[in-house]
């Protein structure tokens, strides 16, 4: 049994799973105070997670029927993230991996996302994957169980990230990607002409021009008349972001002798990005949505590949708040 911690952003999480990937328990914590600020304030998330996670392991552990005594590793999201967010719950798994001297791997963040697909009856590889959320918007080739190789990522803002950005723009509040697709679903995804980074050469991202083009263009037409056409925004707006990254998904299968696409992070929630994958016309697989988002059942599932560390080596293990090159 592995017992998982996730804390790399406002989301405090805690799972159960079995070596063979079954989901015993998966328990996020989300922390609701960050919407009157825009965005998550650091400090904040941290001190959030100090006060949360013991609970939140304990109700995981209480969820999958076990204790602590049936744990024979602990994982743990060692960066990128928020390094004041990731260092709770790197110090809370070297605990409770030391109090019972057992094992701690220590997994990268992306590389968990990746594995989110490995669970249950999941995906298994080669494939190729697009991951995006609100920190990361990358495309990878995945070979098997232990890594992955970049193909292309965001060149500035991450997709989440343009969906949270312009939905503040529009109003919307934080987090602002449901809200802005919601509101989305209501209008002409033709009505505006946005930019989809089209001239950015291979498989890089790029959204600040995107950001920038609605930001203008909100100035352009004045407060009334972008209430009046608020749902026409959002869904142009939303429209050019699905379009830039179905493009370089297109792109990347191209190469490949057998394509078949896995979709992963909070971004693989929307409802247009789903569709225009599934048109595609090759094997899709998108992990339910409590596995796209932050949790801690992707750690524990990549931690059944990750070399662990014993007692007492993990004890200097360190957070990281970029990824390190491969």
């Amino acid at each position: 049994m592995i017992l998982a911690l996730e804390t790399s952003c406002d989301d405090t999480c805690a799972a159960v799973v079995t070596r063979a990937g079954e989901i015993r328990s998966n328990v996020v914590s989300s922390q609701a105070v960050h919407g009157r600020f825009g965005g998550v304030v650091p400090e904040w998330a941290s001190r959030h997670h100090l006060e949360n996670v013991n609970a939140i392991v304990d109700l995981a552990l209480q969820q999958a029927g076990a204790t602590l005594d049936d744990a024979e590793l602990i994982a743990v999201t060692q960066g990128p993230g928020l390094v004041g967010a990731l260092l709770i719950g790197v110090a809370t798994a070297k605990g409770l991996a030391a109090s019972r001297r057992l094992p701690l791997a220590a997994v990268d963040h992306l590389q968990g996302h990746v594995a989110a697909n490995f669970l249950e009856e999941g995906f298994e590889p080669p494939f190729i994957c697009l991951l995006a959320s609100g920190g990361h918007t990358l495309i990878a080739r995945v070979t098997d169980h232990r890594g992955y190789e970049t193909l292309g990522q965001t060149l500035d803002d991450a997709a989440g990230e343009a969906f949270d950005k312009g939905a503040r723009l529009l109003g919307l509040g934080y987090p602002g990607g449901p809200a802005l697709s919601k509101l989305a679903s209501e209008g002409d995804p033709t009505a505006f002409k946005f930019p989809t980074a089209a001239r950015v050469a291979g498989l890089d991202f790029s959204f600040a021009g995107l950001k920038t083009a609605l930001l203008y263009k909100v100035r352009d037409l004045g407060p009334e008349e972008t209430a009046r056409q608020a749902a026409d925004l959002a869904a142009s707006y939303e429209f050019a972001i699905v379009e830039a990254l179905i493009m370089r998904v297109e792109r990347a299968l191209e190469a490949e002798n057998e394509p078949r696409l896995a979709i992963g992070g909070g971004v693989a929630a929307n409802r247009l990005l789903r569709e225009r994958a599934a048109a595609i016309g090759v094997p899709v697989h998108v992990p339910e949505h409590a596995l796209c988002t932050d949790n801690a059942a992707m750690i524990a599932s990549a931690a059944r590949w990750v070399e662990p560390q014993p007692f007492p080596d993990y004890l200097a293990l360190d957070a990281y708040a970029t990824r390190r090159a491969a």
